[in-house]
């Protein structure tokens, strides 16, 4: 997921992939824990992109306030 696809969505868009995203990180972590999890890489992946979601969410904010 590249940061110019999400700056591109709204609001509503990011929060709703950040929802996706939390329920897919805890399915990795529930799959780990049962020993089925087989690409580990898409724990670190996920984690990732979900913080480059809240980062985004953070800046749209922002700029609403400091335009209000």
């Amino acid at each position: 997921m590249d940061a110019k696809e999400l700056r591109e969505k709204t609001p509503d868009q990011l929060r709703e992939e950040l929802a996706n995203l939390k329920k897919e990180g805890f399915n990795l972590r529930f799959q780990q824990a049962t020993g089925q999890l087989e690409n580990t890489a898409r724990m670190r992946a996920v984690k990732r992109d979900a913080a480059r979601v809240k980062t985004i969410l953070n800046e749209k904010a922002a700029a609403a306030a400091s335009e209000a």
